[in-house]
């Protein structure tokens, strides 16, 4: 597959800031606390899902406080139509747990301190910084990962190789392009069937033929 070039990848970045500056999560949420779950939920769920399922879910349990003390079955039977629900369940009670005892009842705001969480990697660590506190930070979920294997700014085999690669090639605005390259890959560079006629990045398109993910 073709790299995208200095010029290129420059061009791109710029696209993309232009188009998605204020580009926000789909994930609804009320506070930090609320966007750590709702994050942590989303992994192989999609975000109009965990939608539907947060409102119960943060109704009765509003904050790490609550949380922490629930009871795991209740929390399966809030979450049950998410993928891995019986893991998520576990890990969202041992975060709140944790933060409950370690921080104070208070979400850290810092991706290290983050990662200490149960069920928090360095990806959902990453997206809860960036939309947040804005923060320069990049995180690479499959529509992320589709888009810049198309687009020729990466031909890493994982995402956090994808990640390190795309923030070294693009430097700053890591967060719109974060958000911008997810909304991209959702609505116009589908896995299936992508929008090309539509597409405003088509001229730098290396394979949309062969790269499916």
């Amino acid at each position: 597959m073709k790299k995208a070039t200095k010029k290129e990848i420059a061009e791109i970045q710029q696209l993309f800031v232009q188009k998605y500056q204020n580009a926000e999560t789909e994930l609804q949420y009320k506070n930090a606390y609320e966007l750590v779950v709702a994050v942590a939920l989303s992994a192989q769920c999609t975000d109009k899902r965990v939608n539907i399922l947060t409102p119960p879910l943060f109704a009765k349990y509003p904050s790490p406080q609550e949380l922490a003390k629930a009871d795991l079955e209740d929390v399966k039977a809030l979450i049950n139509s998410c993928s891995f629900f019986n893991n998520k369940a576990k890990n969202i009670i041992a975060m709140a747990q944790r933060v409950v005892a370690v921080y104070n009842g208070e979400i850290p705001l810092d991706e290290k301190e983050l990662q200490t969480l149960a069920g928090v990697g360095q990806k959902t660590a990453n997206v809860v910084m960036i939309e947040y506190t804005g923060a320069n930070l990049m995180a690479v979920d499959t529509h992320v990962f589709r888009v810049a294997h198309r687009l020729g700014l990466s031909d890493d085999k994982t995402a956090i190789a994808t990640e390190a690669t795309l923030v070294k090639k693009f430097q700053n605005n890591l967060h719109a392009l974060h958000q911008g390259m997810v909304l991209f890959g959702r609505y116009t560079c589908k896995a299936k069937n992508p929008l090309c006629e539509e597409c405003f990045l088509s001229k730098f398109c290396k394979s949309k033929e062969s790269f499916k993910v």
